[in-house]
C-alpha cells in the first residue's frame, strides 16, 4: 500500500517597493511547507536577500491583514507590505 504524499501548499506571493526590487519580481508562485507566515518570510528572505525584518512589515492573506503566526494554505494570495514613506 502506497501512502499518499501530502501536497505542498501552492502560494501566490506579491511584493511591493524594496521587496519587489530585492526579489526581482512583483509576483511569484511557490510551493512551501512553512508552518507560519513568519517562517515563510524567513524562507523568502534567505532566497531573495530581503533587507527588511518581518517586524517592519505587514502581511495580508487573501486581501485581509493577517497575524504572522497564521499558517499559509493552498491557494492563498500573500502580500508582504513594507512601510510606506511620503505624505
Amino acid at each position: 500500500m502506497m501512502l499518499a504524499r501530502p501536497e505542498m501548499p501552492r502560494l501566490t506571493l506579491e511584493y511591493f517597493a524594496s521587496l519587489r526590487d530585492e526579489a526581482g519580481c512583483a509576483q511569484e508562485q511557490i510551493e512551501s511547507t512553512a508552518p507560519s507566515l513568519s517562517a515563510l518570510y524567513d524562507e523568502l528572505s534567505q532566497r531573495h536577500g530581503f533587507s527588511l525584518p518581518a517586524t517592519r512589515l505587514r502581511v495580508a492573506v487573501n486581501a485581509a491583514f493577517a497575524p504572522w503566526d497564521q499558517s499559509p494554505r493552498d491557494g492563498d494570495h500573500v502580500v508582504f507590505i513594507p512601510p510606506v514613506s511620503g505624505g
